[in-house]
C-alpha cells in the first residue's frame, strides 16, 4: 500500500515541484515578471485547439504565458448550441481584442478516428455526430485516399469546417463591421515532424463570407 501511494505520489508531486521549480527560475531571472503577468492579459491570438495532450500549445509555438488565448475540447468542435465556445470565442473577439482566431487541430486524432468507427464511446456519441456527419458528406474523397491517410484528411476538413462557423457567428460579423482587424486560420499540427500546417483556409473579413450570412438588423 505504501509503494502504491508513493507510486500515485511521484506522478502528481513531480508537477508541483517542476512548478515550484520554473516560478523560482523565472523570479530569478526577472524579478518583475509575475507582478506584469498578474496585471493582466492582451493577448493577440485566440487557439480554437483539441484537448490531446500532445498539444502542448505553448511548447509547439514557443510563446509565453499571455500571449495567447486558449479553448480546447474533444476534436476541435465548434458547435453553434455550445455556449462554452461562444463564450470564449465572444470574450476573445470583443473584449480581448485578439486579431487571429486559429482552429487547430491535429493528425492522428482519436476523436476523429472514433468518429469514423462504429464503436459506441459514450457521451462522446453526440459530440462527434457531426464529424460522422462531415465525413459521409465526404466519404467519396477521403476513402480514395490510402487508409492510413484518411483520418487525417478527414481532421483537415472537420478543421475547414470550423473556419467557416467562427466566420459566421455574429461577433465576428460585428468586429468586422467596426473595421476590427481579424482573421480566422485553420492550421493541423502534423505529430510525425511537429509541424503545424496552414491549410490555406484564412478568411479576412466578411466580404469573404457568403452573402446569405451576413445578417442586417430586423425592419419594423
Amino acid at each position: 500500500m505504501a509503494n502504491e501511494t508513493e507510486s500515485k505520489c511521484q506522478a502528481i508531486c513531480s508537477v508541483l515541484h517542476n512548478n515550484a521549480n520554473w516560478a523560482k527560475d523565472v523570479q530569478e531571472k526577472n524579478p518583475e515578471y509575475f507582478e506584469k503577468l498578474a496585471a493582466g492579459q492582451s493577448p493577440k491570438i485566440l487557439w480554437i485547439g483539441c484537448s490531446d495532450s500532445r498539444m502542448a500549445v505553448d511548447v509547439l509555438t514557443q510563446t509565453n504565458p499571455g500571449d495567447i488565448f486558449i479553448h480546447r475540447n474533444i476534436a476541435n468542435r465548434i458547435p453553434n448550441e455550445d455556449l462554452n465556445s461562444l463564450s470564449v470565442i465572444e470574450y476573445a473577439v470583443k473584449h480581448l481584442k485578439v486579431k487571429h482566431v486559429i482552429i487547430a487541430g491535429h493528425t492522428n486524432c482519436g476523436g476523429i478516428a472514433a468518429a469514423m468507427g462504429t464503436e459506441s464511446v459514450g457521451i462522446l456519441d453526440h459530440w462527434l455526430r457531426p464529424i460522422k456527419d462531415l465525413y459521409l458528406a465526404n466519404e467519396e474523397e477521403i476513402n480514395a485516399l490510402p487508409k492510413k491517410d484518411r483520418a487525417n484528411r478527414l481532421s483537415e476538413l472537420n478543421i475547414v469546417q470550423g473556419v467557416r462557423t467562427v466566420s459566421k457567428l455574429p461577433v465576428v460579423h460585428e468586429a468586422w463591421k467596426n473595421d476590427q482587424e481579424l482573421y480566422v486560420h485553420g492550421w493541423i499540427l502534423q505529430l510525425h515532424n511537429g509541424l503545424l500546417k496552414d491549410l490555406n483556409v484564412s478568411v479576412a473579413g466578411i466580404k469573404d463570407v457568403d452573402e446569405l450570412y451576413r445578417l442586417h438588423p430586423a425592419k419594423h
